[in-house]
């Protein structure tokens, strides 16, 4: 008999062993693989919004460039020169999303009087990269981005970093990491990428409990080298001395809006914090376009950032 129960209290601990290896092992991949958007339908709705003007494109000044990245991999930028200037915009786009999706700020930038980089994240468009982290390795790939920028114009650059959802939180981890911009937008990003996904899992899925999140998480420290509790923007945004543009909108219900005002009340200094009435999420631009880039001005023309004196040598000029 006692042979008999320690034959079934073996096989039950193995079982649900298993089952949660199972469990923590499909979790992970859900994160580390998640479905990107096709090329070829990203590009259709930009274009059918006419948010993408091929004709624009075209003609635009343009270089590409292949950024190596310190994670290993190369990541396909573009460098959209319309104006002779030092001032550029990197902008940095949504999960599942590409550059493509940035075009539509690269052109109001350019109404602004700036340049833009608009690039891929790593396993998104062109760019290599065999996961996603929500910004843990893609903070340090914009890095790699802005040092770039940094070689392309010389010691005279004058820039700003502009992200939306997933390219926020990378952008305010990054500012959090290496200060290095004169200013920053943060649009949707989530406060903690950890609070984020257990919101998605409540409101999709069956599961209520933050079992699969923390199973998800030994496996993302075995198979992808890091912790999801480091992606926290909320942890770093305290260390950004220059200015930050917060933005959401009121109706989003999958990064809800109460992670941007957190974020705002915990950066100290230069900051702003436009809230839209109209806009599921990363959609402020899209239904709002016209006060979108009134609200970007006025922040630029409040911290005297819209219009800097060139630098030496250097003549302003819009094309």
């Amino acid at each position: 008999m006692k042979k008999r129960l320690l034959l079934t209290s073996a096989i039950v601990s193995s079982t649900l062993t298993a089952s949660f290896a199972a469990l923590g092992f499909a979790a992970s991949n859900r994160l580390m693989y998640v479905k990107n958007k096709d090329a070829s339908l990203i590009l259709e709705r930009e274009t059918n919004a006419k948010r993408y003007d091929e004709a624009w494109y075209a003609n635009a000044k343009k270089s590409e460039q292949w950024i190596e990245s310190a994670n290993g991999y190369p990541i396909k930028a573009i460098f959209l020169e319309p104006h002779t200037t030092n001032r550029y915009v990197i902008i940095c786009h949504g999960v599942t999303e590409s550059k493509v999706n940035s075009f539509k700020y690269a052109r109001m930038f350019e109404r602004l009087g700036f340049n833009s980089v608009v690039y891929d994240h790593r396993r998104h468009g062109e760019s290599g990269g065999k996961t996603t982290s929500f910004g843990h390795y893609e903070k340090l790939d914009l890095q790699a981005v802005v040092k770039a920028l940094k070689l392309h114009v010389g010691p005279s650059l004058f820039f700003g970093i502009h992200g939306e959802s997933m390219g926020a939180a990378t952008t305010l981890l990054y500012a959090g990491m290496e200060d290095s911009a004169d200013f920053y937008i943060s649009d949707c990003a989530y406060s903690d990428i950890s609070e984020q996904i257990l919101h998605v899992m409540r409101t999709t899925t069956p599961m209520r409990t933050s079992l699969a999140l923390r199973l998800a998480n030994v496996f993302l420290k075995l198979r992808d080298g890091y912790s999801i509790t480091t992606v926290s923007p909320r942890e770093v945004v305290k260390k950004i001395a220059k200015p930050v543009l917060f933005i959401h909108s009121l109706p989003d219900e999958f990064v809800l809006p109460k992670m941007t005002k957190e974020l705002f009340e915990l950066k100290q200094g230069a900051k702003q914090l436009k809230l839209f009435d109209e806009g599921e999420h990363a959609q402020s631009f899209n239904k709002n376009p016209e006060e979108y880039e009134g609200t970007v001005a006025e922040f630029l023309t409040a911290y005297d950032l819209l219009m800097p004196k060139p630098a030496a040598g250097v003549t302003q000029i819009s094309s």
